[in-house]
């Protein structure tokens, strides 16, 4: 272990033009720490990436910091670990909760989706592989290292004085999201001090079941997430809009299809129907909840009180289920998934993923997408080149599973259900800085988003911001960030890449 080298590199290899795939290395001497470790997912050309060789060796990366559990921060975890990582994986108690569901799920869906492929010729691969398995997605789970608490600090190294600390923050974003600063505190040759903040992803302020993002502290260096960069989400109450959307399916007598994240967005919208049956506000009508996932989801929602908001607690005293409607079913075999498929309106049905990227949706979306009484509700992002995407666009038919689907139904969006801050939930955060950073590095959104959130940070307090590109390295010195050239100097078991 060396940590008294002032050298201190930050590499992107993930997160940086698109809003999947996050990872980032960072070196503090002869320490390698990768903040996150994401899935690709969308376009081809990205999902291609997780297939490629690895611009570093993950048998040399020390520890894993991971901000939150959704796959596209923690979902390449497996594929790390099946090619050699062997450190510790620290994060929140609740991200841990979450990746012992969600990581086994990606990888049984990946061995589902290439055994449907070779039963049904779907491949120009023989035989279709998935890029992990199940059992790798299990093996990663010995070495996650849980984290309590809210607001706690840990030693990562620690030598000759020196040491480097990672401190988890609430991020507001999903149960058990939070951001982290990296503090490194070197005494030779020449005592220094670098601190780096890791946003993962930011929550909107004043949202049900999650108490509000933690202000964040005083950094040298910031890594700002800009999925809404560029866009504001709505004033209006996201309840009126899914009140009206449901009313009008149910009098055609449709179904309403929710594609929907099984962390969070589905919590977040059984406690929004909860709350219209509630007050009258719409009919009580059969709620099919077909993911196991978002099942046990909220399971651990429920279990974390200390990462519920006072709202959600007060309902728990009142002897109220928060997370559950007057007729909700949960589908948990695949048995009863196919019942949910032949249900007839009126009814509500949530099911992932919520990019219309895989999962049991397509199978709902395959009947249902044709059907002119029924409506389709994008109540989440959708990330360029997916299903979802195409459908919110105002494609007029898309492929699933290699087949023509036409696109006849209802397509409404509920838009300010983001678990992700617009750019002025972002700006609002920013300004609780206790002074300014010397660089902030916008990250996690498409590049118009990104490029769109630095404008805002550069007019609205004059700092120093940079839309780092995929496989840049920078050197983090005590001045300012210089970004280092595929020709330079580079550290043992790192290759510089763009």
């Amino acid at each position: 272990m060396n940590i008294s080298s002032p050298s201190v590199t930050l590499g992107f290899y993930g997160g940086v033009g698109t809003v999947t795939g996050s990872k980032y290395l960072l070196q503090a001497g002869g320490q390698r720490i990768l903040v996150d470790c994401g899935m690709f997912q969308g376009l081809k050309h990205l999902r291609d990436r997780n297939w490629q060789e690895m611009p570093f060796r993950p048998a040399d990366i020390d520890v894993v910091v991971i901000t939150h559990a959704h796959i596209d921060h923690s979902g390449y975890l497996p594929r790390l670990v099946k090619m050699g990582f062997a450190g510790p994986i620290y994060c929140s108690e609740g991200t841990a909760k979450l990746l012992e569901i969600l990581l086994p799920d990606a990888g049984r869906l990946q061995e589902e989706e290439a055994d449907h492929r070779n039963q049904h010729g779907l491949t120009r691969h023989e035989p279709a592989k998935p890029l992990y398995d199940e059992q790798d997605a299990f093996d990663v789970l010995r070495q996650l290292r849980p984290i309590k608490g809210a607001n706690t600090t840990i030693d990562l190294f620690q030598q000759n004085g020196s040491q480097i600390t990672a401190q988890f923050m609430n991020a507001g974003h999903i149960i058990g999201s939070r951001f982290v600063l990296i503090d490194i505190q070197q005494r030779t040759p020449t005592p220094s001090q670098t601190r780096i903040l890791f946003s993962g992803d930011i929550g909107q302020y004043n949202r049900p079941i999650l108490p509000d993002p933690t202000p964040p502290p005083v950094c040298d260096y910031m890594l700002v997430e800009s999925t809404y960069g560029d866009r504001l989400h709505p004033g209006a109450a996201p309840e009126i809009a899914l009140a009206r959307i449901i009313n009008e399916t149910a009098q055609r007598h449709g179904i309403t299809l929710i594609p929907a994240f099984a962390v969070d967005r589905t919590q977040e919208l059984i406690y929004m129907i909860r709350e219209l049956e509630d007050a009258g506000k719409i009919p009580i009508l059969p709620v099919y909840v077909d993911s196991p996932m978002a099942a046990k989801a909220c399971e651990v929602y429920a279990e974390l009180r200390s990462e519920q908001d006072d709202a959600y607690r007060k309902l728990e005293t009142q002897h109220r289920r928060p997370l559950s409607t007057r007729k909700m079913t949960i589908a948990s075999g695949r048995d009863e998934s196919r019942k949910v498929n032949d249900a007839e309106g009126p009814c509500i049905i949530l099911s992932a993923a919520g990019m219309m990227t895989g999962g049991r949706v397509l199978h709902h979306a395959q009947r249902i997408l044709p059907d002119r009484r029924s409506t389709i509700v994008f109540a989440g992002y959708q990330a360029e080149g997916t299903t979802g995407r195409l459908i919110k666009d105002g494609a007029s038919e898309v492929t699933i599973y290699k087949t023509k689907c036409p696109v006849r139904c209802h397509v409404e969006t509920v838009d300010g259900l983001s678990s992700h801050a617009d750019w002025q939930d972002t700006l609002h955060w920013l300004s609780a800085l206790p002074q300014p950073p010397r660089t902030v590095f916008i990250t996690h959104g498409e590049q118009q988003a990104a490029e769109a959130l630095q404008g805002h940070i550069t007019q609205t307090y004059g700092w120093e911001c940079r839309v780092p590109q995929q496989g840049e390295r920078y050197e983090l010195s005590p001045g300012q960030a210089v970004l280092l050239h595929p020709n330079g100097s580079t550290e043992v078991g790192v290759a510089t890449s763009h």
